[in-house]
């Protein structure tokens, strides 16, 4: 098993093949197809070279006092890959260097990974629990007005995973 810390660097992504499985210290991004589309829309609410991003609609419970809000993530699992297509080849030309979802993502995006030296990399599907152990904190919350699935998570996470390389940044991919 690979362990990555973000950022993750273009070092980093020479190292992973098709087929290698891995777990990421630090930070970590959610973001579904609204998020994405706002993105290339407005550009994004964080730095997002070097970063990973989750296509995932966490649960979250939110509670609020007269001075604040906290929220704490109930679970957190991949959705379809395959509804970011439209969006995912721009977004990795801004910097994004790994694509956490489920399910495979088109010829367009196979092409970005390799122009941009980024690979996209699946989790399992089912496991919300056991991915949302791996969450240490909800560093932050963008776009909320988007709903709670749909906006920006700022995740700190510990060796989250295992997560399998499925498409690398030489164009290979398990789903040929």
């Amino acid at each position: 098993m690979i362990e990555l810390k973000t950022p993750i660097t273009d070092d980093d992504i020479d190292k992973l093949k098709a087929g290698d499985v891995i777990t990421i210290s630090g930070q970590i991004l959610t973001a579904r197809d609204q998020a994405h589309k706002r993105i290339l829309e407005q550009g994004a609410p964080l730095d997002i070279k070097g970063a990973v991003l989750f296509h995932a609609g966490p649960i979250i419970k939110e509670e609020s006092d007269d001075a604040q809000t906290k929220y704490e993530m109930v679970a957190v699992g991949p959705t379809t890959s395959m509804r970011m297509n439209p969006y995912e080849a721009d977004v990795l030309d801004m910097g994004a260097k790994i694509i956490i979802g489920k399910g495979g993502m088109d010829d367009t995006v196979r092409e970005a990974l390799k122009r941009n030296n980024a690979v996209y990399v699946v989790a399992t599907g089912g496991c919300a629990a056991l991915y949302v152990d791996k969450v240490k904190e909800i560093k932050g919350v963008d776009w909320l007005d988007l709903g709670m699935p749909e906006a920006i998570w700022d995740l700190d996470v510990e060796s989250f995973g295992p997560l399998i390389v499925a498409m690398d940044s030489d164009g290979n991919s398990l789903y040929d």
